[in-house]
């Protein structure tokens, strides 16, 4: 009945009103470049994707596409549930402009791609949600397209797989242009050449991946403060006023008086806090001061990766801090994290509370790992609460920061300590 007043002249309510998933949107992308959509649920990535690849229309603007493109959106769209892998196969390659000769040949290798065995020649609906992914996946990655569209898909299936995907990725951004929606902010510094940042359908910012990223967790946090607060208001705690934890002492890398004395030695620049560091927060707290000291408390310039260090953060409480939380993480210059740790854990039975306009006192002693050469930060933060609900008071992007300038490290982000390697003739 509510749909026929209008048409009837009856008085009414207002019964609907248009909602635009999208409003006013403009980038470009240019070929050989990877861009990264990030935004809440909600905010209009997976539309914009869809319209880009061409399954939706927009009822406003226009798209220019140049190139031949690949999308794994919704997992199993484009999938007939009751086709076998094989035929969806077909059907997808189809769809995606390849010849039925094309696929022929293409078929052993996506199928090998895929690892899904035997299935693909049972009907899709059998599927799990990580088979589905591979399928589809398998797909895109052999119709040789210009451009990939990728939404979320990745974030199914087993690590193996995922870091299959990704080696393809990264050989296909050499030549090809990507377009992908991710909740990940540390992929899309890592991975991309721009961030775009959508919400509520509207552009926010468009540009370096670090800058939007960082600056997307700020809103992200800030957004967060109203409802923290109401939440942990409630806790009235009275807890002692210090609380020492033991210290495990640290694994000894056989090949360490080898390497010190050797050009291998992994010489770590040490720069100071900086006070002016962009960051965010209620401002309950503030960091005042950062430095890194050898296990004596003497300040160090200069850090010997595999060597046991110890960071000191100096707090200064501007309101009263209950349940208060020191942490830092590291990440290299392309922003992934590669450590860190808070101190809620050793502390979260027996906290500091601390009045406002006192100091608090944070040390982490730990192992430093060897890094490969470059640059890094250290950001810091403080937080009231719990690690799940908390009021973030203070955090500092690249607070501190230091280089690599030689080291012992040949793979991967990080060089872990070694207790024993052993070369045998048998």
């Amino acid at each position: 009945m509510g749909r026929l007043r209008p048409f009837l002249g009856l008085r009414q309510r207002e019964y609907s009103r248009e909602f635009h998933a999208l409003q006013s949107i403009t980038f470009e992308l240019r070929k050989g470049e990877t861009a990264g959509i990030i935004g809440r649920n909600g905010s209009g990535k997976s539309t914009l994707l869809q319209i880009i690849c061409g399954t939706l229309t927009p009822t406003d603007g226009s798209v220019e596409v140049n190139g031949r493109v690949a999308a794994l959106l919704e997992l199993g769209s484009g999938f007939n549930p009751e086709f076998t892998g094989r035929e969806n196969v077909y059907m997808n390659g189809a769809i995606l402009g390849l010849s039925e000769a094309e696929i022929d040949s293409k078929f052993a290798s996506i199928h090998a791609f895929s690892e899904i065995g035997d299935f693909i020649e049972r009907p899709v609906k059998t599927y799990s949600s990580g088979m589905m992914v591979r399928l589809a996946f398998a797909v895109i990655a052999h119709v040789n397209a210009d451009i990939l569209v990728i939404d979320e898909a990745l974030s199914v299936g087993d690590a193996f797989f995922v870091q299959k995907c990704m080696r393809f990725l990264r050989k296909f951004m050499e030549t090809g242009t990507v377009l992908f929606v991710s909740h990940d902010t540390g992929a899309v510094v890592n991975l991309c050449n721009q961030a775009v940042w959508l919400e509520a359908g509207k552009l926010v910012a468009q540009g370096h991946p670090k800058e939007i990223s960082e600056a997307y967790l700020q809103k992200q946090y800030e957004s967060m403060q109203e409802v923290v607060i109401k939440q942990t208001s409630a806790h009235h705690v009275q807890p002692p006023d210090r609380m020492d934890t033991v210290l495990s002492p640290a694994v000894r890398d056989m090949r360490t008086d080898i390497i010190n004395n050797s050009d291998l030695r992994n010489d770590i620049e040490v720069f100071s806090f900086d006070e002016r560091a962009s960051g965010f927060g209620a401002g309950g707290a503030k960091v005042v001061q950062a430095l890194l000291t050898d296990q004596h408390n003497a300040p160090l310039s200069w850090i010997v990766g595999g060597e046991v260090v110890c960071l000191h953060v100096e707090v200064s409480a501007v309101t009263k801090l209950s349940r208060p939380i020191v942490g830092f993480i590291v990440r290299d210059r392309l922003g992934q994290a590669l450590f860190g740790d808070n101190t809620y854990i050793s502390h979260k039975d027996r906290p500091v509370a601390v009045p406002a306009g006192d100091r608090l006192s944070a040390r982490f002693t730990f192992q430093m790992p060897r890094l490969p050469r470059g640059d890094y930060t250290l950001s810091l933060a403080v937080a009231d609460g719990t690690q799940l609900e908390h009021t973030q008071h203070c955090w500092l992007h690249d607070a501190l920061s230091f280089k690599s300038h030689s080291t012992s490290v040949t793979t991967g982000l990080v060089g872990v300590p070694v207790q024993e390697i052993i070369l045998e003739r048998r």
